[in-house]
């Protein structure tokens, strides 16, 4: 019984603190599982050993950077809770600011159009 209480005492604690911290939520949430990160261990410890082939060239690994993101890459592969690529959401953004534009200048240019043939 006394356990049930201190567990609701920290549910509820662990609440108040999202909803009235929310800077703290970065702190207390994982960005990254536990299978991505077996993932991440498993390519740096390939690129040390120089084992870790680039996927598309198929040439050794040898940058840390690059290891990560292989890590990364196969376990969103898999199915693991990792953030979503920066450059993609990047590039989701200015796809839109990009339709945006071209919708407006054809808008513009389709009521050119109707105010031509209305004066002629």
């Amino acid at each position: 019984m006394v356990v049930l209480a201190l567990n609701h005492i920290l549910i509820n604690l662990f609440l108040f603190m999202v909803i009235y911290f929310p800077s703290l939520k970065n702190l207390i949430m994982a960005k990254y599982s536990k299978k991505a990160q077996d993932k991440v261990e498993k390519a740096m410890h390939e690129r040390k050993h120089g084992t870790l082939k680039s996927g598309r060239s198929g040439k050794k690994v040898t940058s840390r950077k690059q290891a990560i993101a292989i890590g990364l890459s196969e376990a969103r592969e898999k199915g693991a809770k990792v953030p979503k690529k920066k450059s993609a959401a990047k590039k989701s953004t200015k796809k839109a600011a990009a339709k945006k534009s071209t919708a407006k200048s054809t808008a513009k240019k389709s009521t050119k159009k109707r105010a031509a043939k209305k004066s002629s």
